[in-house]
């Protein structure tokens, strides 16, 4: 059974799986260290030792089990504290080609290299302030498995103020599933498919509206393109624009009968 606690800096869910030898864990977005007292698991109490100089006793701390953390892969900042946003153009741009499988697509990543050259030249987004999500990356963090794409959308919208622009975009598989509270009008949830989606499953528009849509405040905007099946409502927004070919369009009321309300904070 999986111990949940939330981590002692940026209050992230962490999960201590059964079994860990340590009861500290290091947050994959922040990297703060949080430590876990669980009784069933937790080292004895600290040895007492008495000093050379004096007949008082002195604590003598456990050895830290981290020297030195790893800076974050979303967390730009130099360092130090972390600062309170990323800066007010960011990007998360995700391409996932499934290499090696039958569900193999071509010219995904080659989506995403044309994307960030866009917003880089033509936009003037930092190049720091990207974050890229494809197989080619070494870092673990950087391939784009279901954890790692969380870990970004949460990123992107982290401590976003009015005059900060987002852009999410994503260039790989989109499918459907049942969905299973109600606030589809088709019956079906979309969901986009991470490298892992047939083991680790696939990524919910619920839990995409949740991440960066609904946190939007007053004057931030969120650009979000996604290349992939299904993906008109994949944000789950509360209307739909339909257009057809001559370029005739209407709007479809999408909110769900439930009266959740499906838009931002005020954001675009």
């Amino acid at each position: 059974m999986y111990m949940l606690v939330n981590c002692s800096n940026c209050h992230a869910p962490l999960q201590l799986p059964p079994g860990a030898t340590s009861n500290y864990i290091c947050c994959a977005i922040c990297h703060a260290i949080t430590y876990i007292a669980d009784p069933r698991s937790a080292p004895p109490p600290p040895a007492l030792s008495y000093s050379s100089s004096s007949h008082y006793r002195h604590y003598r701390p456990p050895p830290h089990p981290f020297r030195v953390a790893a800076p974050s892969p979303f967390n730009h900042a130099p360092p130090g504290p972390p600062p309170a946003v990323h800066g007010p153009k960011r990007a998360v741009i995700c391409a996932v080609s499934y290499k090696n499988t039958k569900n193999e697509l071509k010219g995904c990543i080659n989506d995403a290299k044309c994307m960030k050259y866009l917003l880089v030249e033509r936009f003037k987004f930092p190049e720091s302030s990207i974050v890229m999500l494809t197989e080619e990356e070494t870092d673990p963090y950087r391939r784009p498995t279901k954890s790692s794409m969380r870990l970004a959308l949460s990123w992107l919208v982290q401590g976003c103020r009015p005059g900060d622009s987002l852009v999410f975009h994503f260039s790989g598989h989109g499918s459907q599933q049942k969905d299973y509270n109600g606030d589809e009008l088709d019956g079906y949830d979309e969901t986009l498919c991470p490298t892992d989606f047939e083991t680790q499953g696939m990524i919910v528009d619920d839990e995409i509206n949740a991440v960066i849509v609904k946190p939007l405040p007053h004057g931030v905007k969120l650009h979000a393109i996604i290349d992939a099946c299904h993906s008109g409502t994949v944000l789950d927004l509360p209307f739909l624009c339909r257009m057809d070919r001559s370029g005739k369009y209407k709007w479809e009321d999408h909110r769900p009968r439930s009266g959740v309300w499906k838009g931002t904070s005020g954001g675009k």
